[in-house]
């Protein structure tokens, strides 16, 4: 029997109202599911925008499946906790490594690690220490394995061994290498320990502060993708890490600008708005190879400018950045990975390279050298 107009309205109404609250109920059920993975994962809830479910990982077809984002909001106490543990192991039954603490909590913490506590990786390592496996660990930690190649890609290159001259004085003779004796009160030591130093030499002034993501608007908006070091004109600048100098010269942005590639081409290391006049180091070149503390320029405020060799900024500052490459397409161009390096300037510091003048020239040099068995 057909219903009355107003009967026919209601049913319709009824209809509807029941199909709206089975869908809610439905969203309901998957929130809550997506809320008890996230709190079992560690992920922040709700899921940064960023990366879609607050990891960094876009979804992707399988081919093209590298990590696209990265935050890196480490902290140095957490890096330095993290750092000691692995070289105070190294030698031990069970040698633990610093990136890997740090992914752990990292997947605890969803990359949040205002969330770190010190008690969380003493209570790791002593896990670890005792005989379970960092893959037992990690079983329902879903996205350890991104934090593991994302923090990996920051921190790969700044740990190992190597060799560095120290002064004779110092050297305890279990660490000497062959023919380490020499003229010059400095000997050749086998070292297990930091190999990155920070970009500005030993005993120079600087001042910093956390500016990443400032605004900035020479040529256009945009937001600031490094860490300014404000210093004396003319201070020597350190490569951080050894590789290859891919850009020299100047760019209107940066100014006298150098470029270094990490020997794993995971790091882009960019050194800007270098020395009017003398930016960098006379034997540096595009193709050439650094190794870690090596003096490659000098702090200035060039840039700001299409006409090459001026000092269009305000004051005197390195322009520090690193960016992530995970795949040669995110090189250049809208897809760009530049992390917070603040940090980790900040933990870097414990490692400056000592310089002297070099006579009758307007540059520095390194005092004591390193053989990095990471460079070619």
């Amino acid at each position: 029997m057909k219903l009355p107009w107003k009967s026919q309205r209601l049913s319709r109404l009824f209809s509807s109202s029941a199909l709206i609250c089975a869908e809610a109920i439905i969203l309901c059920i998957l929130g809550v599911s997506l809320f008890i993975q996230s709190m079992r994962d560690g992920l922040p809830w709700p899921p940064k925008a960023a990366g879609m479910d607050g990891t960094g990982i876009a979804a992707v077809p399988a081919e093209e499946s590298y990590i696209k984002w990265v935050d890196f909001n480490v902290t140095s106490q957490a890096l330095n906790q993290a750092f000691r543990y692995d070289v105070d192991t190294f030698q031990a039954p069970v040698h633990l490594n610093w990136i890997e603490l740090l992914a752990y909590l990292g997947a605890k913490y969803g990359g949040d690690f205002s969330h770190y506590k010190k008690s969380d990786m003493d209570s790791l390592a002593a896990q670890l220490t005792d005989g379970a496996s960092m893959e037992e660990l990690t079983k329902n930690l879903t996205y350890y394995s991104y934090y593991l190649e994302a923090y990996g890609a920051v921190l790969g290159g700044m740990v190992g061994e190597f060799e560095a001259e120290i002064p004779a004085s110092q050297a305890p003779e279990s660490l000497l290498t062959p023919g380490a004796e020499n003229n010059t009160g400095k000997v050749w030591a086998y070292q297990y320990g930091l190999k990155a130093f920070s970009p500005i030499a030993k005993n120079f002034p600087y001042s910093d502060y956390s500016d990443f993501g400032a605004a900035r608007d020479y040529g256009y908006r945009r937001q600031h993708l490094g860490h300014d070091f404000l210093g004396q004109t003319g201070t020597p600048i350190i490569a951080v890490e050894s590789g290859t100098v891919e850009a020299i010269g100047w760019n209107q942005y940066g100014g006298w600008r150098l470029g270094i590639r990490s020997f794993d081409q995971k790091r882009y290391y960019y050194y800007a708005h270098l020395r009017k006049n003398y930016p960098y180091q006379s034997n540096l070149q595009e193709g050439s190879v650094v190794q870690a503390g090596d003096v490659i320029g000098y702090l200035g405020r060039t840039g700001y400018s299409a006409t090459e060799n001026t000092n269009n900024i305000n004051e005197s500052h390195l322009h520090f950045g690193i960016q992530l490459i995970f795949d040669e397409s995110q090189k250049e161009g809208n897809n760009e990975i530049w992390i917070n390096c603040y940090e980790l300037a900040k933990f870097l510091r414990q490692h400056q390279s000592e310089t002297q003048k070099v006579e009758g020239t307007k540059e520095w040099e390194r005092i004591y050298g390193m053989r990095d068995p990471a460079v070619p």
